[in-house]
């Protein structure tokens, strides 16, 4: 069940089909036990609990640790069960024994993924992302200057930014606009989308603000290469805050 994936996307077959292989945990977490209840007012620490369960995989300080170890994750809160589900998805096994058993609600369920797909295969799909644009600086600015990252806060700004992303047949895996697709096209209009509270840090990462929305769906295939390389590396910003993880069934 916790077996590393060395290779989490690759062609295979005919017709330009696409092999998946990851592993996920459900971790279920008490909301109420100091070790979680913290992780859910920092981002941060909820990115340091997540990486917890992968030391020793690359060389500490690393600065792409996460990337290397195809590590993604998504949270759900339960206020009435005062509990927090949380998926981690990784191209190698992890540890949990660093999280308090005290913390935990019962023990982390695994999954290792190996799925292949085709084009016209349908899915569907959850998706908490961080939906951002980008606004270059300004006319007159000192050479090397960084444009700013402007969070979309209204429903249909959203959904445009998702639409974006989507991928039509026949189409190429990055849009004219420089955007990577995800292999996978939808009718928008069909979609479920909501805001999500920010989540912020105050301590290590001062000024972190990450704006979040979850996106619910059904997806077609439609260029299975494109398609696996959206789930294992996942889409938009923040996603060593746990955005851009793609859950499907």
């Amino acid at each position: 069940m916790n077996t590393p994936a060395t290779t989490p996307h690759a062609p295979s077959g005919p017709g330009g089909a696409a092999r998946f292989v990851t592993t996920q945990t459900l971790l279920t977490l008490d909301a109420r036990h100091p070790f979680v209840a913290k992780s859910l007012i920092d981002a941060q620490d909820m990115h340091r609990n997540v990486m917890s369960g992968f030391v020793g995989w690359v060389d500490d300080g690393s600065s792409d640790a996460r990337s290397q170890m195809g590590v993604l994750s998504t949270w759900v809160v339960d206020l009435r069960q005062a509990q927090v589900n949380l998926v981690v998805q990784s191209s190698v096994s992890a540890d949990w024994s660093r999280i308090p058993r005290g913390a935990l609600v019962e023990a982390p369920e695994t999954l290792t993924i190996d799925r292949t797909f085709r084009v016209d295969d349908r899915v569907t799909f959850r998706t908490v992302v961080n939906p951002v644009r980008n606004v270059p600086p300004a006319p007159g600015s000192p050479p090397k200057t960084r444009g700013i990252r402007i969070p979309h806060t209204h429903p249909e700004h959203v959904k445009r930014w998702f639409s974006r992303r989507l991928q039509p047949i026949g189409e190429p895996a990055v849009g004219p606009d420089g955007i990577t697709r995800i292999g996978a096209d939808t009718d928008t209009e069909r979609l479920a989308l909501r805001l999500l509270p920010r989540v912020s840090s105050s301590t290590t990462h001062k000024g972190l603000r990450i704006t979040r929305a979850e996106i619910k769906g059904t997806l077609t295939v439609t260029d299975p290469k494109a398609f696996v390389a959206a789930l294992t590396q996942g889409i938009g910003h923040a996603r060593a805050y746990s955005c851009g993880l793609i859950l499907i069934h």
